[in-house]
């Protein structure tokens, strides 16, 4: 054998080699969906931990001004990523990303966080007689039909575990949302064929934890309940961190 010969037989084993050998699957990347009189600022417990356990994390800013919009904002930050999603929705982000994950082949995982999970056609507020909640005691619409809540009712409402100062904060920097998007409905559901997580908030009262067991049932999602307000992430980070984690365990 030539010196020529075994430096090329040396060449191809490295290139052999080096296809056989496994190099680990990228982590996907964890797409934030916040909710109503929320942005996405409202992760900042969460986003740390994830990012420490090497994740990338992009929390999406909706305008909560429809349902379409916050779709294709969704869709627009999913789109600059590369390689496998994960995404999760807290409370009405979980109606956003029902259809913004929908025949997309990177999302892998749902999560779904005390979120509606409405089914195509049905409207995300479809179940308010049936399973009601005292938020809507505490809602103040403005002129153009936008709702908040009233920041004296805030922390008894929507955030009852977190620190009151925090809450205050919370009050006072809330996104309102147009009230007439609990009418609207997605066109799909991508938990239909995308494996879904669930955390129910035990204690919440801004969407009955019934609802959410029964959204988590229809599902199938894995589901845990987590004794919280409607904020668990800001009360619980570390639960909703280590569900996020799982969902992304299982999207490879």
């Amino acid at each position: 054998m030539t010196r020529t010969t075994r430096i090329l037989f040396a060449l191809l084993a490295g290139f052999a080699g080096s296809l056989g050998a496994q190099s680990p699957a990228a982590k996907p990347t964890i797409v934030l969906v916040h909710g109503a009189f929320a942005d996405g600022s409202s992760w900042s417990k969460v986003i740390p931990i994830l990012q420490r356990d090497g994740y990338t994390v992009i929390a999406v800013q909706n305008p909560l001004t429809s349902l379409a919009a916050d779709i294709e904002t969704t869709k627009r930050a999913m789109a600059m990523q590369t390689g496998p999603l994960v995404l999760v929705g807290h409370s009405y982000g979980g109606a956003v990303i029902t259809q913004a994950g929908a025949g997309n082949a990177n999302v892998k995982a749902l999560v779904y966080v005390a979120a509606f999970a409405p089914d195509s056609g049905e409207p995300i507020g479809a179940f308010g007689e049936r399973y009601p909640t005292q938020l809507g005691t505490g809602f103040r619409p403005d002129a153009a039909g936008f709702l908040y809540i009233d920041p004296a009712k805030f922390h008894e409402l929507f955030a009852a575990d977190v620190p009151l100062a925090e809450t205050r904060v919370a009050a006072a920097t809330q996104k309102p949302i147009i009230g007439s998007v609990f009418g609207v409905a997605p066109d799909q559901a991508a938990w239909k064929t995308i494996p879904s997580w669930y955390i129910v908030s035990q204690d919440d009262k801004a969407i009955n934890p019934d609802l959410e067991r029964f959204y988590a049932k229809r599902m199938k999602a894995k589901t845990t309940e987590v004794k919280a307000s409607h904020v668990a992430f800001l009360s619980h980070p570390a639960v909703v961190a280590r569900v996020i984690e799982e969902a992304a365990a299982g999207a490879h």
